[in-house]
């Protein structure tokens, strides 16, 4: 299916820098967010107990508020949870023993606010909290550090460190939008960060490795030449990305808006990020080559040794077979 004209060029890179500056819009107004309204972080991460109540009539949010207010769980945050007679009770910090479940305890608190069932009761301790959140931080690390390893190896180092920028765009992004929205941050939301990059580094791989076979192929090294084998590449390859992302972005709408509240800080992060991801794979990896100082002749330069000691290798192993060589 070609929803772009394979045979148009579109040149991409002449507004490159109104691309960046709307990038950096983005980053700043994330950052800003992130300092000032900061992180809902959900149990997961912080310790607490999380209380699912469902109601066999319209949950008295506000009755069950007044309740708790003149209980040691005056710090809990009760939310509305799916529909209007099911609700949840998020307690900030640890139980004294989380050994002992507090469902009896609740449904005597609440006695006088109608028939109800609790449904579901997860408690975290503190400590478990924090080193959840410290191992979520550790494996976004190494997954960046993975990936520009790997990326060094199979392209080169300029490729590299624009692929990490372009995933740290689309992190830092979908960071300010989870934050803007104060989606609780949970392990879902991790899992979907992590997601995120392997969908987002997938995409530019194949953008880079288009851009890749094209400068091997043209045999013009001066260095403007590498704008015009940008555009070339990326118009390639835009319906392909375009498709991939808009079937991806359906599913991930499906479950945004019709999965429940379980998944919705999931479905969010990933709807968020496919959308940034998509846009950076298109208009933002490719332009920090640039902005590299990415040389087109010390790379054929490169790639025309690794011919040649590809043929010496080859070269020398035909020998071998043939006996001449021991």
């Amino acid at each position: 299916m070609e929803v772009f004209k394979t045979e148009k060029i579109y040149d991409f890179m002449s507004k490159r820098f109104a691309f960046l500056g709307l990038s950096s819009f983005l980053i700043v107004a994330s950052i800003v967010l992130l300092f000032t309204k900061g992180l809902n972080f959900g149990i997961d991460f912080v310790g607490g107990t999380i209380v699912q109540v469902k109601y066999e009539q319209t949950a008295p949010i506000n009755q069950v508020r007044d309740i708790l207010k003149d209980t040691k769980y005056s710090n809990a945050v009760i939310t509305e949870f799916g529909s209007s007679d099911e609700i949840i009770i998020r307690i900030t910090g640890s139980s004294s023993d989380l050994t002992n479940d507090i469902s009896d305890e609740m449904h005597k608190i609440l006695a006088e606010t109608g028939t109800f069932d609790i449904r579901r009761v997860d408690m975290v301790g503190a400590k478990v909290g924090g080193e959840l959140r410290e191992k979520g931080l550790m494996a976004l690390g190494l997954s960046l550090l993975v990936m520009l390893i790997y990326v060094s190896f199979r392209f080169e180092w300029r490729f590299a460190v624009a692929s990490i920028l372009a995933l740290a765009h689309d992190v830092t992004i979908a960071m300010g939008a989870i934050s803007l929205f104060q989606v609780e941050v949970n392990l879902d939301i991790l899992a979907a960060i992590l997601t995120l990059l392997g969908y987002s580094i997938n995409d530019t791989i194949i953008v880079f490795d288009r851009i890749r076979e094209n400068l091997q192929n043209t045999k013009d090294t001066k260095d403007t030449i590498l704008a015009n084998v940008i555009n070339f590449s990326v118009s390639k390859t835009l319906s392909r990305t375009t498709l991939t992302s808009l079937t991806t972005l359906f599913v991930v709408a499906t479950l945004l808006f019709f999965g429940g509240e379980i998944i919705y800080g999931f479905s969010f992060t990933l709807f968020v990020g496919i959308i940034i991801g998509t846009y950076s794979s298109i208009f933002v990896a490719a332009t920090f080559l640039i902005q590299l100082n990415f040389s087109v002749e010390d790379f054929k330069i490169k790639e025309s040794e690794k011919v040649k000691r590809q043929k010496e290798k080859e070269k020398l192993r035909a020998m071998f077979e043939q006996g001449t060589v021991w």
